[in-house]
C-alpha cells in the first residue's frame, strides 16, 4: 500500500520459526492449510478498502477504512439510499513495521443512531462511488451475536464466514487471532478485505490474542502495532487506558473484552479497571454479563497446556468473574471447540460462569484434535472441527447458545445449551 515494502520470504520464515508466540504443548498440529491472500481488487489509490464498523457507546458507529492515498477521513450516510445524507469527520493515521509502511487509516464515528436501523454510507470526499450499508443493534432484548476465535484466512475460514453471514446475526465478537499475519504485514490489508463484506454490515467487536502480538527482539520492540492502529476499539467510553481491554453495553448485555498478552495481576491496570468496570454494571439494564478473553482459563485439550495466560490470569482474575456473577466466558487460542458447565476453582458450581473455547474459526494452522482421557467431569462437550457459534439472548432470563461445526463446508448444529441469567436467580444474588 502506497509506498510498503514486502519483507523478504526467507526473512519472514526466520522471525516466523524463531519468534512465533503460539507455543505447542505436547501435541502434533495436522498439517497446515494454505493461507489466502485476498488482492485489492480496484486499483485506484483513493478507493476505500478493509471497511469495518464497530460500536461506540450506545447509540455510534465508528467506521474504519484504509486507502493508499491521503484522503479525507469522511462518512456521509443516511437510513435510505437515497435520503438526505449527514455528514461526519474524523481522523487518518499510518503505522510503520520494519520496512512495511501501512496505508491511510480512517477512523470516523457516527451518530447519534436509530437501533435496529439500516444506515447507507459512504466514503471519502468526495465520497466513494461504492454505497455501503449496516444495520445497527437493537436497544432491547432479543439480540444475536455471532462468536468465532482464532479466524485467520484459509478456505476453512471462507466457509465459516459464509456460514455467518447466513445467521442472521446482530454484532460478532472475536476472542483474539485474527489475521494470522504474524510479522507479515500484507497479511493485515488481505484479512481485511476478506472479512470486509461483513464487517462493513454488522458490528466487529475484537480482542487480542498471540498473533497479534508481532514483536521481533531487536528489530520491532513495540507489542500489538498493527492490531491497534487497524481494529480501534471503544476502550475510552468504558474508561479503560488501553485498546487490548474495555467494556461495553448493547441492547440488555454487558460485554467486557479482556487482554491475555497484556498484565493482569491485581496490580495491572487491567486488572483494577476490570474491578472498577464489574462493580458499575447495572443489572436492572444489563442483566447478562458475558466476557472474551484468548487463552482459556479451562481447557482439556492437549494443546496449550501449563501456559501463563491461562494459569496466571486465572488465579488472578477468577474471583472477580465469580463474585460478579458473569454469566459465560469464550476464549479461541486452542483449535478446538470444548463446552464447559458452571464452574469456580475447578469444581462445578451453580453460580460461577459457563467456559466456552471456540478457536475454531478456520486458522491456518489445523485443528487441536488430542484431549485428556479420561474426560474431566466439568467438560461436557468437546470436537476438533471448524466453526462458529450464535449466543441468542432472548430476554432477561434466557438465552441459547449453539455451536455450528463445519462439515464438509455446511454448518450443522454440534452443540446447544440454554442458560439462565443469574440476574433471574435468587439463590445467585
Amino acid at each position: 500500500m502506497g509506498m510498503r515494502m514486502r519483507v523478504p520470504g526467507f526473512m519472514l520464515l526466520l522471525i516466523i520459526g524463531i519468534f512465533e508466540l503460539d507455543a505447542v504443548y505436547g501435541y502434533v498440529r495436522p498439517p497446515p492449510r494454505k493461507t489466502l491472500f485476498v488482492p485489492h481488487a480496484d486499483q485506484d489509490s483513493h478507493s476505500p478498502q478493509q471497511v469495518h464498523i464497530s460500536q461506540v457507546g450506545q447509540n455510534k458507529m465508528r467506521i474504519s477504512w484504509i486507502t493508499d492515498s491521503p484522503t479525507p477521513a469522511k462518512v456521509m450516510y443516511a437510513p435510505s439510499p437515497s435520503g438526505n445524507t449527514v455528514s461526519a469527520t474524523g481522523t487518518t493515521s499510518s503505522y510503520r513495521y520494519l520496512v512495511y509502511e501501512s496505508g491511510e487509516i480512517h477512523n470516523v464515528v457516527i451518530g447519534p443512531l436509530n437501533p435496529n436501523t439500516v444506515y447507507y454510507y459512504r466514503l471519502g470526499d468526495p465520497p466513494s462511488s461504492q454505497t455501503y450499508n449496516f444495520k445497527t443493534p437493537p436497544s432491547q432484548l432479543p439480540i444475536k451475536f455471532a462468536i468465532v476465535g482464532d479466524l485467520g484466512q484459509t478456505d476453512w475460514t471462507k466457509s465459516t464466514l459464509e456460514h455467518v453471514k447466513k445467521s442472521n446475526y446482530d454484532m460478532l465478537l472475536l476472542p483474539g487471532d485474527l489475521s494470522y499475519a504474524d510479522f507479515n504485514q500484507d497479511l493485515w490489508d488481505s484479512f481485511g478485505r476478506l472479512v470486509e463484506p461483513l464487517a462493513s454490515q454488522r458490528p466487529w467487536m475484537v480482542t487480542q490474542g498471540n498473533h497479534e502480538v508481532e514483536t521481533i527482539p531487536l528489530l520491532h520492540k513495540t507489542p500489538f502495532t498493527a492490531y491497534n492502529a487497524r481494529w480501534l476499539m471503544p476502550f475510552q467510553e468504558s474508561g479503560s487506558n488501553s485498546n487490548l481491554y474495555y467494556s461495553f453495553d448493547v441492547a440488555g448485555v454487558h460485554v467486557i473484552m479482556l487482554g491475555s498478552y497484556t498484565d493482569f495481576d491485581p496490580s495491572s491496570p487491567q486488572y483494577k479497571w476490570l474491578q472498577n468496570d464489574l462493580q458499575t454494571v447495572n443489572k436492572r439494564t444489563t442483566p447478562w454479563i458475558v466476557v472474551l478473553i484468548h487463552a482459556p482459563w479451562y481447557n482439556s485439550n492437549t494443546a496449550h497446556q501449563g501456559e501463563p495466560e491461562s494459569i496466571n490470569m486465572k488465579v488472578a482474575m477468577e474471583d472477580l468473574l465469580y463474585q460478579a456473577r458473569v454469566d459465560v466466558v469464550f476464549a479461541g487460542h486452542v483449535h478446538a471447540y470444548e463446552r464447559f458447565t458452571r464452574v469456580y476453582k475447578d469444581k462445578a458450581n451453580n453460580c460461577a460462569p459457563m467456559y466456552i473455547t471456540i478457536g475454531d474459526g478456520g486458522n491456518r494452522e489445523g485443528l487441536a484434535t488430542k484431549y485428556m482421557d479420561p474426560k474431566p467431569t466439568i467438560s461436557i462437550f468437546r470436537e476438533a472441527s471448524f466453526g462458529h457459534g450464535t449466543l441468542e439472548v432472548f430476554n432477561v432470563s434466557h438465552a441459547r447458545w449453539t455451536w455450528h461445526k463445519n462439515d464438509n463446508d455446511e454448518a450443522v448444529d454440534s452443540d446447544f445449551v440454554w442458560l439462565t441469567s443469574f440476574s433471574s436467580i435468587p439463590s445467585c444474588k
